[in-house]
């Protein structure tokens, strides 16, 4: 072992040397140069100036990303599917939320949450909740609602089951996959950067991103950045607003042995007369999708959405082959709305009702990681252990107020109020809400990867033993009800390399959810069930020669559900959690250069999502709600050979048909968008200077563009966006 360390040093050595010689002459060539035509050096210092600035801006997708409990890891060497979409195509897209970064991904589709208008995210048939997605392997320090991209140098997209490697979602989703968050820092090269912005149809935006290191050996790090937006969308009469601050603070000692990090972010994002999803009551058939523009949400909703969040990360290295890391997170967030969903009862005339609710709620989180990471070796084989462990404590104040007396309305004529129905039902105190639930979770975890055969073998088990507690205070009526409880949660990972651009791998992991609270007209009204495990196995092959991979998987996840069954012969019904849904389903994905100046990002997805053992076996077989069987994404970049600068854009989107019931009766068909765009990078006084342009949905179609949750939410209409990019 301390041969191939040696040896390996001697390489980077030569290596290092041979590329010091090239920079020498390369630099005595540039002065010869330079000394020949006084205006030489100047054209050259631009010209490496606009290569630069059109290498940043390139659609940059990595294999790999943060697998938590194992760490940051190259997608090739383990055995499971990771994605990671970078700052430079969330910059180059004008990505204004997660939900627009994630449009990229051909496994990843976005809804609505249910009544408001949070980003939520399916995944191989499953859905992820704001409150689980995690930043840096944290879950509970991320914005529930929206989430602004402009913050976070990477959007790391995981498939399946990681109850392993992250621990039990706090929200109780993630099933199928999970979404995790860098922060952006300071790279070697000082960053000052400003962007002006306009998306029809008036909203105008800006964004100063801006890096330094500082010390004799550069050993402290600040990466600022701002950002905000404000005006109506292309959305008839829908207004938001958005301002995003953060900050990535890092410092390690001279040695690199000891490494700090804090990050710590501000957000308030705000939506006023949105469009809302629809609700569907009593239909046989699906309404005809509205004019893409149109607005049939009331005037006097809104959200307003404000956090503040943040963490504190520790590394140390004893010696070459341990290190320790610990962090801690926090995050306050502060929310409010007014909301309607509109309630359609007849799909042909578009007639129905919006009801009328206000919520506030306060939540307050704390969560903490730490853990070990060594590096041993016994006889032929390599080990990496991995152990530690995890907590996360969330409180919850809320309250609500509702109508009972709905509006008539219509989704192609609404009638829109100038104020809301007054809202004469009510939960809790709504001036000042008070503790609605606590949860707490805290987990250990464990791991070996053994490799062998020079790391063409690696094989990793191990387990996470996961406690839950959760107590439901109401809205101040009855007794606090809840449960604590515990599971394990092993997993199996298995990774062959035939070359070293190569990989076959295997898992069997599971997902871990809180369980659900009887609800409805059943005999057991209120009672908590305890947390369910999903099972997954996968099994896929992969290449990744750097600048271009390419990943193949096939998989299954097997899901309990919940429902009410008759309760004996009383008449009544209780309800259980007998059923289950299986989803099964094959990935493709393919990121990066195909020949020189083009690039490519995207691939497909189909999935069978079947329900079993449903109550008396009426929807066995059926589809599950929401569910698409296939999603393709193909998202193509071009520069162009006879505009040094200029690239030009395309991508495409198409999602199966789904089904907004459990009977599959209301089909709701499939869609396929197009979007377009360019930019064009040029120097102006030695300083980097890029525009871009681009058009989503550029044949303004119409479409429903999900039904998960068994309501639809209807596709953006056709949006230019532009936007100028000085880097100082």
């Amino acid at each position: 072992m301390m041969s191939a360390a040696l040896t390996c040093e001697a390489h980077a050595q030569d290596q290092t040397a041979v590329q010091a010689q090239t920079q020498s002459k390369q630099g005595k060539d540039a002065q010869k140069q330079a000394a020949a035509s006084p205006g030489a050096a100047a054209l050259s210092r631009d010209e490496q100036i606009e290569v630069k600035a059109q290498r940043q801006n390139r659609m940059e997708v990595k294999s790999g990303g943060n697998l938590g409990a194992l760490g940051n890891k190259k997608g090739l060497d383990v055995p499971f599917n990771v994605r990671s979409y970078t700052s430079a195509l969330i910059l180059n897209q004008q990505s204004q939320t997660l939900g627009d970064v994630l449009m990229n991904d051909p496994t990843v589709r976005t809804t609505y949450g249910y009544g408001n208008f949070s980003e939520q995210f399916i995944i191989r048939g499953f859905p992820v909740y704001g409150d689980d997605v995690s930043i840096d392997g944290l879950y509970g320090i991320t914005p529930r609602q929206l989430v602004s991209p402009q913050l976070y140098d990477q959007v790391q997209v995981l498939n399946g089951a990681s109850a392993f490697l992250n621990g039990a979602a706090p929200s109780g989703t993630a099933q199928g996959g999970n979404i995790n968050l860098e922060f952006k820092h300071a790279g070697d090269t000082p960053l000052t950067r400003v962007t002006g912005d306009y998306t029809s149809s008036s909203m105008g935006g800006g964004a100063i991103d801006v890096g330094r290191r500082f010390g004799q050996d550069k050993q402290f790090g600040v990466r600022i950045n701002v950002a905000g937006r404000s005006g109506v969308s292309a959305i008839d009469r829908e207004k938001r607003h958005q301002v995003a601050v953060g900050g990535g603070f890092d410092w390690h000692d001279r040695s690199e042995r000891t490494r700090v990090t804090v990050d710590m972010a501000y957000e308030n994002q705000g939506v006023n007369g949105g469009r809302p999803g629809v609700l569907l009551s009593g239909l046989t058939s699906v309404p005809k999708v509205p004019a893409p523009g149109f607005n049939y949400g009331q005037p006097w909703t809104y959200t307003e959405l404000n956090y503040i969040y943040g963490k504190l990360k520790v590394e140390h290295d004893f010696g070459k082959y341990l290190t320790a890391y610990g962090q801690f997170g926090g995050l306050g967030g502060n929310e409010k709305g007014n909301y309607s969903s509109l309630t359609v009862t007849n799909a042909r005339t578009g007639a129905g009702t919006n009801g009328a609710m206000y919520v506030p709620y306060v939540q307050t989180n704390k969560t903490t990681q730490a853990g070990v990471r060594a590096h041993v070796q016994t006889g032929g084989l390599k080990h990496e252990i991995n152990a530690g462990g995890s907590a996360l404590w969330s409180d919850v104040a809320t309250a609500y107020a509702m109508t009972l007396s709905p509006i008539k309305s219509n989704l192609y004529k609404p009638n829109l109020t100038s104020v809301a129905p007054a809202e004469t039902f009510v939960g809790g105190n709504i001036d000042n809400p008070q503790l609605n639930n606590h949860t707490r979770l805290w987990s250990l975890f464990f791991s070996d990867t053994v490799s062998a055969f020079h790391d063409r073998v690696a094989l990793t088990a191990g387990f996470r033993y996961q406690d839950i507690q959760m107590i439901s205070y109401g809205y101040g009526k009855g007794a606090p009800t809840g449960y604590s409880t515990n599971a394990f949660t092993p997993v199996v990972g298995l990774v062959v390399h035939p070359t070293r651009q190569t990989s076959i791998y295997f898992n069997r992991i599971e997902g871990l959810s809180q369980g659900p609270q009887a609800s409805g007209n059943v005999v057991n009204l209120g009672e908590i069930f305890p947390p369910y495990q999903s099972v997954q196995y996968e099994v896929g092959a992969k290449y990744d020669i750097g600048r271009f991979a390419t990943s193949l998987a096939l998989f299954q996840i097997d899901k309990p559900n919940a429902y009410s069954v008759p309760f004996g012969n009383s008449g009544q019904a209780i309800y259980s959690v007998d059923g289950l849904q299986r989803n099964r389903g094959i990935e493709f994905t393919v990121n990066g250069e195909i020949i020189k100046g083009l690039r490519f990002n995207g691939g497909a997805s189909i999935i069978d999502a079947d329900q079993r053992r449903t109550s008396g076996g009426l929807y066995d077989g059926n589809r599950a709600i929401g569910v698409p069987g296939y999603t393709i994404n193909g998202n193509l970049e071009y520069d162009l050979p006879f505009i040094r600068g200029a690239t030009v854009t395309g991508r495409v989107i198409q999602t199966g048909h789904q089904y907004a019931d459990n009977l599959n009766k209301l089909r709701v068909p499939n869609w396929t968008r197009f979007d377009v765009g360019a930019r064009y990078s040029f120097v102006v006084e030695h300083k980097a200077i890029t525009t871009r342009l681009g058009v989503d949905n550029l044949a303004n179609t119409r479409y429903w563009e999900s039904a998960f949750g068994g309501y639809l939410l209807q596709g953006l209409p056709r949006t230019f966006k532009f936007s100028v990019t000085a880097d100082f």
